[in-house]
């Protein structure tokens, strides 16, 4: 059995930029062309001089999260998509989900459910 932060548990996952682009409308939400967060780990970190994001910005891109942070198959279309449309078909605010580098995780830092079980 792994103990927390054995070599035995560890996964790798993407940390990953989340940035605002525009298209051919304009903004109807509360962010402006280069605002983002970076996703490390599972956790959302904000830049020191811009520290809120839109919510509804936020709701559209976090479904998306945690399959971007996971390595993909060439061939699947999670791999090539990066861009999220706002929820609302009028806004023309767009969410570009960049890949960067690869962080070695450990599973007992992110479950109590040891390695070679299931709690389901």
């Amino acid at each position: 059995m792994a103990t927390a932060n054995s070599t035995d548990d560890v996964f790798e996952l993407y940390d990953l930029r989340v940035e605002v682009i525009e298209s051919d409308q304009p903004f109807v939400m509360h962010v402006k062309k280069g605002d983002y967060f970076d996703v490390i780990g599972g956790r959302l970190v904000f830049p020191k001089d811009r520290p809120e994001f839109s919510l509804y910005g936020l709701l559209a891109v976090l479904p998306f999260i945690p399959a971007k942070q996971r390595p993909t198959h060439p061939n699947d279309w999670m791999t090539t998509d990066c861009v999220i449309a706002a929820p609302d078909p009028a806004c023309g605010a767009r969410f570009r989900i960049s890949r960067l580098e690869k962080r070695a995780l450990h599973h007992a830092d992110f479950s109590v459910v040891p390695l070679g079980q299931t709690n389901g």
